[in-house]
């Protein structure tokens, strides 16, 4: 892993030349390349260097966030173009890279935590920098106080391992099992505000909304994934004490889910709409993690990955929207089919992913999940169809109120998209699309 870290450090002072941007996302493309070469599919951990390694579990989440940040700097071409401060902009987003392989690659809880707050600095700058309206600053603080409400409880639980069993090492914990409730709460706490779960989400509609296009590609695929990673890597030390307090996460993410997807259905911000539907859908995986069995950890971890590409690629096409029209509202953002009648099949393709529609790698992940989440209880039936009809109704809403309609009176032309726009979207769909050709792959880590 030493070597990704460095092949990081050592783009930074590219950033000073006028030719580094391209030269940087050729690199990151390479990157996510030779990373997939080296893929891991045995059990513990391998690539192991210094303080960092990888197990089959953050593989996928590594190669995900430099793709993700690969695209980012592909799709940010109006901060190239306009020239505003785009050396410090990919520095900040090499920075963050850097922070996110460290994070999902650390061996030790400690460097995790370290890591996983460092990741909030450069994505606060990102929104509050290269924000669109004054109110960036009120998501870049609501991002941040959320975050760092629960990391101090996070880092007296780690300290308290570290005092009970003298060791943080990931491999070792596993057979250390605690029924202490204070415990359950310091350490899941942080992770859920993260994910985020229902009651702890409202800093997530309002800092994509404000962020500029990199800022939410990055929030939505790979900052979203920490909390369910984080999960994932202390759940099975917290195994008896989530015996007794699963079922209440579980309600309340479901629950959530249902609301949410309802309040999707009265949007009018094509941002936010995007945004709810991510926690809609976040709900589901909390859901999958809080059941404890197989199908529900593999699945929670298969629809992460897939919903990191489809959010973002939909949060993408929403900004391609909103660089020519002005607007983020429905009610402008109609009739694309007759303004930009390319972009309208990757809407649809988006869109069918987004509900889980075959062949993507969506489906997988909530066809496991419902499997894992009905099998605990028959009663959670009730919520899981009320979410899924609804998953179905918001994107119908939001597929034929941009596309169909009366085009705004002051759009008076037709625009087609640029080859780096549609590069874009097709690597987000691409992969999303046909992972599902080896889905087991996603659930082996257990």
């Amino acid at each position: 892993m030493l070597k990704f870290v460095m092949m990081l450090i050592f783009l930074m002072p590219l950033i000073l030349n006028s030719w580094g941007w391209w030269v940087v996302q050729g690199i990151l493309f390479m990157m996510a390349g030779l990373l997939m070469k080296n893929i891991v599919l045995g059990e513990g951990f391998s690539q192991i260097g210094f303080f960092l390694g990888m197990d089959s579990l953050s593989f996928g989440l590594i190669l995900l966030s430099v793709l993700i940040c690969a695209l980012m700097i592909m799709a940010s071409g109006s901060v190239y173009q306009k020239g505003v401060h785009e050396n410090l902009f990919l520095g900040l987003v090499i920075f963050l890279l850097l922070m996110l392989v460290c994070t999902f690659s650390s061996l030790s809880y400690f460097s995790f935590y370290l890591f996983f707050e460092s990741s909030l600095i450069p994505t606060l700058f990102l929104i509050l920098g290269w924000g669109y309206q004054p109110e960036r600053l009120q998501a870049g603080i609501y991002l941040m106080f959320y975050t760092l409400l629960a990391s101090l409880p996070l880092l007296i639980g780690l300290l308290y391992l570290y005092s009970s069993y003298g060791s943080l090492y990931m491999g070792m914990q596993v057979d250390f099992i605690f029924m202490n409730i204070f415990l359950f709460m310091s350490l899941v706490l942080a992770f859920m505000i993260k994910l985020p779960m229902f009651l702890t989400h409202l800093w997530l509609p309002s800092a994509p909304v404000e962020a500029p296009v990199a800022g939410f590609m990055i929030l939505a695929g790979v900052l979203l994934k920490l909390g369910g990673y984080g999960l994932l890597r202390v759940y099975f030390m917290l195994a008896k004490v989530g015996l007794m307090m699963n079922f209440f996460f579980l309600s309340i993410s479901l629950v959530g889910g249902g609301l949410i997807s309802v309040l999707c259905l009265r949007q009018s911000d094509l941002k936010a709409l995007i945004a709810y539907s991510s926690v809609a859908h976040m709900g589901l995986v909390l859901g999958g993690i809080m059941t404890m069995n197989s199908w529900g950890l593999g699945s929670s971890y298969t629809m992460m990955l897939a919903h990191g590409l489809c959010s973002s690629g939909m949060f993408c096409l929403a900004n391609i929207s909103y660089e020519r029209l002005g607007s983020r509202s429905l009610l402008i953002n109609k009739g694309l089919m007759g303004f930009m009648p390319s972009m309208s099949l990757w809407w649809f393709l988006l869109i069918t992913s987004n509900m889980a529609a075959p062949p993507s790698l969506n489906l997988v992940g909530e066809i496991g999940l419902l499997n894992s989440m009905v099998g605990w209880s028959w009663v959670n039936m009730l919520m899981l169809m009320m979410i899924s009809f609804f998953s179905a109704a918001y994107s119908l809403y939001l597929y034929s109120s941009s596309q169909h309609g009366i085009m705004f009176s002051s759009v008076g032309m037709c625009s087609g998209g640029v080859a780096r726009e549609y590069l874009v979207l097709m690597m987000h769909w691409l992969p999303l699309n046909l992972l599902v050709l080896s889905g087991e792959v996603w659930i082996i880590w257990l």
